[in-house]
């Protein structure tokens, strides 16, 4: 989310002393839109504790190895801690794992949570969660935010709708230096996920051997979001927010933040028990 703030907002936006803060408004007045209009009963924040583990690394040495020579934009890296205070001083859950994503943490609460649930992200690989209506992505696009349920990604990908990740793992997917296997393209992806239903079964089945039955094997240790991480379920919400009025206040005068702070606790308030 921050990262899309700080692409999406002019990195003019200062603070009275010259810190860029384009990425902090732009995160909180995001969180305060989804707020409003979905009205959560409980929210949380999940972090990249570790945006490329090294336990993924080992199974796929390409595992985002693009991303390696600049992860975070330098602008970026000294916003990051401004939102996270924003957002534990506002009363917003942050949940992350050293060695884990934030993918990983989501899929974590999703076992652990009462249905329904909405992930607010722009990562793909969460469409590998989506379970009827019961879980769904809201994915940012053009146009505006899309509902990603398992009819929306069979309609995109022509595959059955929790089949996601083993449709990643056979094309590849280059934003995660994922390599996929040669000759097989969209088109073919989804109809060996649609004939076989997995990859498990396709390598059960004998459809692919060797140095192609080895990356298989691996990616399905890498691609799909690890669920059982011993995580526990953040409270949610606050009985009255802001959590802490003085350093909301603080944050808001050194950073000139003060509006999108109130946008955020506003959203917040009005939101069902």
């Amino acid at each position: 989310m921050f990262f899309r703030a700080f692409y999406a907002i002019p990195q003019t936006m200062r603070a009275p002393g010259g810190t860029l803060v384009n990425a902090v408004r732009g995160t909180l007045d995001t969180l305060a839109r989804y707020a409003t209009d979905r009205r959560p009963r409980h929210i949380a924040f999940t972090t990249d504790e570790d945006w490329r583990p090294d336990w993924r690394v080992e199974l796929i040495p390409g595992y985002k190895e693009h991303r390696t020579a600049e992860p975070i934009p330098p602008a970026l890296i000294p916003q990051v801690p401004i939102i996270l205070a924003s957002l534990a001083a506002v009363g917003v859950d942050v949940v992350g794992l050293e060695g884990y994503e934030a993918e990983d943490i989501v899929a974590s609460l999703a076992v652990k949570v009462k249905t329904p649930i909405e992930i607010a992200s722009g990562d793909r690989d969460l469409f590998s969660l989506v379970r009827g209506r019961d879980i769904i992505v809201l994915y940012p696009q053009k146009g505006g935010m899309v509902e990603v349920d398992e009819a929306e990604v069979a309609r995109r990908y022509s595959i059955p709708g929790r089949a996601y990740a083993d449709y990643a793992i056979l094309r590849g997917d280059p934003s995660d230096g994922l390599p996929g296997i040669a000759g097989v393209g969209d088109k073919k992806a989804a109809e060996l996920v649609t004939r076989y239903g997995s990859v498990g079964a396709m390598l059960e089945a004998g459809v692919f051997r060797n140095a192609n039955a080895d990356y298989l094997e691996k990616a399905l240790r890498v691609v799909p979001p690890v669920s059982d991480l011993p995580i526990k379920v953040p409270r949610g919400r606050r009985d009255r927010y802001p959590e802490h009025p003085n350093k909301v206040e603080e944050l808001g005068k050194k950073y000139g933040i003060d509006s999108s702070l109130e946008r955020l606790i506003k959203a917040l308030g009005s939101n069902p028990q």
